[in-house]
């Protein structure tokens, strides 16, 4: 995720950021990610031996025995875990981009629905003859070659486009509940809320935003110079609220740090002051 820096012809950054989880729960009809932490990348360090030391650390990841699934983009930073971890993991192309991209192609073309269906019955073989026999077939010459861009991509790792639980299954793992991958998206629209949108920042101040999010986020206890939020309150919203009442808080960071981060009370244009206001109400 590209976040923009504050300062004359400072360029944004690129942040890099993984969401881990250990399969689903199922209560009833709602399910959830189990133990569901966030990596964001600091350091010099390569981000996939970063994420190796972050996985030893929290979920007692042991590189010789257990396997990964990765789901990504096709950003080249992803796509490299392909090198690092080998048949250690598998690598699962984002669903959701793929769906969207070929939707902006294909939406009023009569080929969409054999698109569509390839994709979704995780063929990747048929998905691609399907899109190369789509070639030459769009409005425009920027639609083809945004079609050709997209066959390209596709190429590199075709087996990207297929189901997970299969390589699973090869592996001798049980895949009964697994469902399908897709939470890369929603995981980065949770960060770009709070650090785009029109915002821009300098390194301390995007470094303390990271760390009050993941804190939230995932429950952990929030260090400061003056103290420290050992509780987090969820946001509560009234069933049926007067039409003048939009929202209800019940706690906010801001509450919750009242008389422990001495910060609040300072001068409001330094970066954490800045960055401990944009939790206010999350």
């Amino acid at each position: 995720m590209f976040v923009k820096r504050q300062g004359k012809r400072k360029k944004g950054k690129e942040e890099k950021i993984a969401a881990v989880h250990q399969g689903w729960e199922v209560n009833g009809k709602r399910v959830r990610l189990k133990n569901k932490r966030h990596f964001v990348h600091e350091g010099n360090q390569p981000f996939w031996e970063a994420f190796e030391d972050f996985l030893i650390e929290n979920f007692e990841y042991d590189p010789t025995i257990h396997k990964l699934v990765i789901n990504g983009d096709g950003a080249n930073w992803i796509t490299t875990c392909r090198d690092y971890f080998k048949d250690r993991a598998f690598f699962s192309l984002d669903r959701f981009h793929v769906a969207r991209e070929i939707r902006s192609l294909f939406r009023h073309h009569p080929r969409y629905r054999p698109i569509r269906k390839a994709l979704a019955s995780y063929d990747y073989e048929k998905l691609l003859t399907e899109l190369n026999s789509a070639v030459g077939t769009l409005e425009d010459d920027e639609q083809e070659e945004r079609l050709e861009a997209f066959i390209r991509q596709l190429e590199k790792y075709p087996e990207a486009l297929g189901d997970y639980r299969n390589w699973l299954k090869e592996q001798g793992i049980d895949t009964t509940g697994m469902r399908p991958m897709g939470s890369a998206e929603g995981t980065m629209s949770v960060f770009a809320k709070r650090l785009k949108n029109g915002r821009s920042w300098v390194d301390k101040g995007v470094s303390a935003m990271f760390t009050g999010l993941v804190a939230y986020l995932d429950k952990l206890t929030l260090k400061t110079l003056f103290g420290r939020i050992e509780k987090w309150t969820e946001t509560k919203v009234e069933k049926n609220p007067p039409r003048y009442y939009k929202e209800k808080v019940t706690s906010t960071i801001g509450e919750a740090t009242r008389d422990n981060v001495l910060y609040l009370k300072r001068k409001a244009n330094i970066p954490v002051y800045k960055a401990l206001k944009e939790l206010s109400g999350f």
